[in-house]
C-alpha cells in the first residue's frame, strides 16, 4: 500500500547532512554544532523573505483607551490586519481592514489620543517582542478585536536537540542541503566541497520557495493591485 508520510527526525537530518558534506557524525559535539547551525539557518530563512507555511492567524482583544498591545514573541511581522466587531454574531460580525503606517507617519499624527474605531496601525519592533500601536485609539462605543495574519518565527530545535524540525516535508531537502553546507564551512578538510554544497543549497532553497508561493491570480489595476 502506498504511503505519503515520509519525514526525517532530527538525527536523520544531521546524519544525512554530514554524509553529504563528506564527513561522518562521530561525537556529541558534532550533534551540538549541527543543532546550532540549524537554528542560525532558520533565522536566515526568515530574513530571506516570506514563507507561506509560517503565516498564522491571531487575534487581540482591544481595550477602550489603550493604543499599544504587545504581541507574542513568536510574531515576527504582520501581513494583514483588520478590526472585527460583533464577534460571534453570524449576521452582524464584520471585519474592516486597517492600514499599516510607518513610524514616521505615526509620529506625524497630530493627536495620538483621539478615540474612535481604529483605522491604522504601526508595528513597533524590538529585540524581544513586537507591539501594535493603533490609531485612532479604540473607544468604548463597541467591542473591538484585532484580527491579523502574522509571520511566525520558526521554532527552535531546542537546547537538548530533542525537538524535530517543525517544517513542511517539502523543505527537508533544503534543510539537509543547507546544513551540509554549514557543516563544511566549519571543517577545513571539507573546504573543497563548499562551492558545490552552497550551489546545491541555493538550488534547493529556490525549489522550496517556488513551491511555497501563492497560486492565486494577480491583477494589476491603476493605483495598486488586487487578487
Amino acid at each position: 500500500m502506498s504511503t505519503y508520510a515520509f519525514d526525517l527526525d532530527l538525527g536523520d537530518v544531521v546524519e544525512e547532512a554530514f554524509e553529504r558534506a563528506g564527513s561522518e557524525l562521530k561525537s556529541g559535539y558534532d550533534y551540538r554544532t549541527a543543532r546550532r547551525s540549524m537554528n542560525l539557518m532558520f533565522l536566515d530563512w526568515q530574513n530571506r523573505g516570506l514563507n507561506l507555511w509560517t503565516i498564522k492567524n491571531g487575534t487581540q482583544a482591544l481595550t477602550a483607551g489603550t493604543s499599544k498591545y504587545d504581541l507574542d514573541a513568536k510574531v515576527l511581522d504582520i501581513v494583514e490586519a483588520s478590526i472585527r466587531t460583533n464577534v460571534g454574531d453570524v449576521s452582524r460580525q464584520t471585519d474592516q481592514s486597517v492600514t499599516r503606517i510607518s513610524v514616521k507617519q505615526y509620529s506625524h499624527l497630530t493627536n495620538k489620543l483621539t478615540q474612535s474605531k481604529p483605522l491604522q496601525f504601526w508595528l513597533e519592533k524590538s529585540d524581544t517582542v513586537s507591539s501594535v500601536n493603533l490609531w485612532p485609539v479604540p473607544d468604548s462605543t463597541q467591542t473591538y478585536v484585532l484580527d491579523f495574519y502574522y509571520i511566525e518565527r520558526i521554532a527552535d530545535i531546542g537546547s537538548s536537540g530533542s525537538d524535530n524540525p517543525e517544517i513542511p516535508s517539502r523543505f527537508l531537502p533544503c534543510l539537509v542541503a543547507g546544513l551540509a553546507y554549514n557543516i563544511a564551512l566549519k571543517k577545513p578538510e571539507l573546504a573543497q566541497r563548499i562551492p558545490l554544497l552552497k550551489s546545491l543549497y541555493e538550488e534547493e532553497w529556490t525549489n522550496a520557495t517556488d513551491a511555497d508561493r501563492g497560486k492565486e491570480s494577480l491583477f494589476f489595476v491603476p493605483g495598486g493591485y488586487r487578487y
